[in-house]
């Protein structure tokens, strides 16, 4: 099974996050040019400390909820290394607590935005260079969440299905061109914010950053060519 990125041109959004950093750590050890995008030069930077004078990563300032940003990033991607051949979908972010009847409007545009406006404009302004070298990975994340509706977590569950339906139109759009569009489902992931959110809960259940991006790696090599549209499952030891 090649899951080698050797000299493939990586995009991961939300780099700084947990989840972020595993995949791009994954993505590097499997020999990629890993462009790694946060919204502050500063944060990138200090996360990323040890690579900043390293020829194969590349980092890139984006707000991923502005069209225009995501655009510029795309372009100096392509404009620097000629190609993308793979868009990792990292960013995103959780909200929940209160009940649709009294969410916000604004809690409700943050959480669509974040987590499916985003996947939508970086997807869209790199698709068409996929298309033009009639090869490609893109993989989104979603969330259990996605799957069923629950009690106070409902602007986050409904921009996480999004994200599946936009995984899915995708995939039907351009399979036939070279491209695989596919999307993790994953549950609780283990990081400190979620261990403060969650004290008592048993944490050696919960989903790695580094289990899950190994998956991430392994849908965005050659490994996963006869994968369109897969809604891949990843919840940890429960």
């Amino acid at each position: 099974m090649n899951i080698d990125l050797k000299d493939q041109v990586v995009i991961v959004t939300g780099a700084t996050g947990n989840v972020g950093q595993a995949t791009a750590a994954a993505c590097k050890r499997e020999g990629a040019k890993v462009v790694l995008t946060g919204r502050k030069t500063a944060e990138l930077e200090e996360s990323f400390a040890d690579w900043v004078n390293d020829e194969a990563v590349f980092l890139v300032t984006a707000d991923l909820m502005d069209e225009q940003a995501v655009n510029r990033m795309v372009a100096q991607v392509v404009e620097r290394y000629g190609r993308v051949d793979a868009l990792l979908n990292i960013a995103g972010g959780y909200k929940a607590g209160t009940p649709v009847h009294e969410t916000s409007l604004r809690d409700w545009e943050f959480m669509i935005n974040l987590n499916a406006r985003s996947v939508f404009f970086t997807s869209r302004a790199v698709v068409p260079h996929m298309l033009a070298q009639q090869s490609g990975k893109i993989v989104n994340i979603a969330s259990r969440a996605a799957l069923e509706g629950k009690a106070k977590m409902g602007a986050y569950s409904v921009a996480k299905t999004a994200v599946v339906r936009l995984t899915e139109s995708m995939a039907a759009e351009l399979r036939g061109q070279g491209i695989n569009v596919n999307c993790i489902i994953p549950d609780t992931i283990d990081t400190p914010e979620n261990r403060q959110a969650m004290p008592k809960a048993d944490f050696s259940k919960w989903v790695s950053p580094a289990d899950l991006a190994n998956v991430i790696v392994y849908l965005a090599s050659a490994a996963s060519s006869n994968l369109h549209g897969a809604l891949v499952p990843v919840y940890g030891r429960k």
